[in-house]
């Protein structure tokens, strides 16, 4: 009897995953199979569409272009000028015409072809794509925060798991050198029992009004909107309606919600809490009077976890942006391009075979190409993207609410505040639903 082979495709379509939170057996394909880096057959590279096509889309795109094992065969933005200029950049890496640019991404979910997605969208539109994406067997690479609603967030996470995709969120802080450092020191007892942490954000926003305007040429505006409230369509102030959507509620939480899936991952990271969330939720916002901007223009908020440790989150006029963990015997303090702690030999600490070895990845991107041929989970796995979010999300609701708000982070539902509990999710604008 003939002996059966199994193409690439095939495995990553089939292919399963742990189950969900639970590193289990990873699958492994023989690289006479895959091929090499380097020495890669087009019949064997993983291939990918690229979905949204702004400052971090592109960067994604091109940063999977530089990857030998990987093959750009489509584009998508309901921005004209952006799909063209996206689709020129892929055509001239590979020096052909054969990049297809798509406004609609249902088409891009559609192709059989595609292994791999990379997803970099406005808030307001993380989800719905990205359960999409996992019905259709596309392993995904998809932009922080992991959705706009702690409801959005779950859903994600359970069409992931369901259909056994590989999914790595973009807090890229993981697969930095100092964080990873920083995090290690913290969970291996460096500095003792941990009784609190710091996380410093951005301080961000404006405030003002917008005249409406008509549509710019190439811009599909109601396909931009999706799910969201319709609203007439203005300028935001930056890059048409491309950067400064993060100062409408509709679409974002504003610098809170943006740079969540950064700091307060690492600070997770750092506790060993990155599965689950806090218990107790309070803090207090200053919004805009008036005006089209309505996120917080400063924010503070504590959260109280069931194993002691006190979170607080504030924008950086209020605590230093980064993260910083304060135990019995002293503080350990990381944020981009700075590693510092008290007492300094702390630093100098090593971490033995025996003691807590996180995982580790020095390249974010290839990470998830690498868990996309063995099938393992990827360093910012869904589950962890989602935990990270639903603390800001958490804090914006109790904002908001302006009371102390309690919470159970397994059901995921506040204890007896109904009002709360219907701002975990948010209306959908028809036709879009999950």
């Amino acid at each position: 009897m003939a002996k059966k082979t199994i193409s690439r495709r095939q495995f990553l379509k089939g292919a399963t995953v742990a189950a969900a939170g639970v590193a289990g057996f990873p699958y492994f394909v023989p690289s006479s199979a895959l091929g090499r880096a380097g020495n890669i057959a087009a019949s064997n590279r993983i291939v990918m569409g690229c979905i949204g096509m702004g400052g971090m889309g592109g960067g994604n795109m091109r940063g999977f272009l530089g990857k030998k094992e990987v093959q750009v065969v489509a584009v998508c933005d309901v921005d004209k000028g952006r799909r063209n200029g996206a689709k020129k950049t892929v055509d001239d890496r590979y020096k052909n015409n054969d990049c297809k640019a798509y406004l609609d991404f249902r088409e891009v979910v559609e192709r059989k072809d595609i292994d791999a997605l990379s997803l970099a969208l406005p808030d307001q539109w993380h989800s719905i794509p990205a359960v999409m994406a996992a019905r259709a067997g596309k392993d995904m690479y998809g932009e922080k925060p992991l959705a706009r609603t702690i409801r959005e967030g779950r859903a994600i996470c359970d069409a992931v798991h369901r259909y056994s995709r590989v999914w790595q969120t973009g807090s890229q802080q993981r697969s930095g050198g100092n964080f990873h450092r920083a995090c290690e020191l913290v969970r291996n007892g460096r500095i003792g029992k941990v009784h609190k942490v710091e996380v410093g954000l951005p301080t961000g926003g404006s405030t003002g009004n917008r005249p409406v305007q008509p549509v710019p040429e190439g811009l599909d505006w109601d396909f931009w909107l999706g799910p969201a409230p319709w609203r007439p369509y203005c300028n935001f102030g930056r890059d048409r309606c491309h950067y400064q959507w993060r100062w409408i509620m509709d679409f974002s939480g504003g610098q809170l919600t943006d740079w969540a899936g950064h700091h307060i991952d690492i600070a997770h990271w750092g506790l060993g809490l990155e599965r689950t969330g806090p218990v107790e939720i309070e803090g207090r916002g200053v919004y805009p009077r008036d005006g089209l901007y309505d996120v917080p223009m400063a924010y503070k908020f504590t959260c109280k976890y069931a194993n002691d440790p006190t979170m607080t989150v504030a924008n950086n006029k209020q605590i230093p942006q980064g993260t910083k963990w304060y135990g019995e015997t002293g503080w350990v303090y990381v944020k981009r391009g700075k590693l510092e702690a008290d007492p300094p030999s702390v630093l100098q600490e090593k971490i033995g075979p025996n003691e807590i070895n996180l995982y580790k990845s020095n390249d974010h991107k290839q990470n998830f190409l690498d868990c996309i041929r063995s099938r393992k989970l990827t360093i910012a796995p869904v589950e962890v993207g989602h935990r990270s979010i639903s603390v800001a999300l958490l804090g914006e609701i109790a904002m908001l609410t302006e009371r102390k708000l309690k919470w159970d982070p397994q059901n995921e539902r506040f204890i007896n505040d109904e009002q709360a509990n219907r701002m975990l999710s948010r209306p959908m604008r028809s036709p879009w639903h999950l």
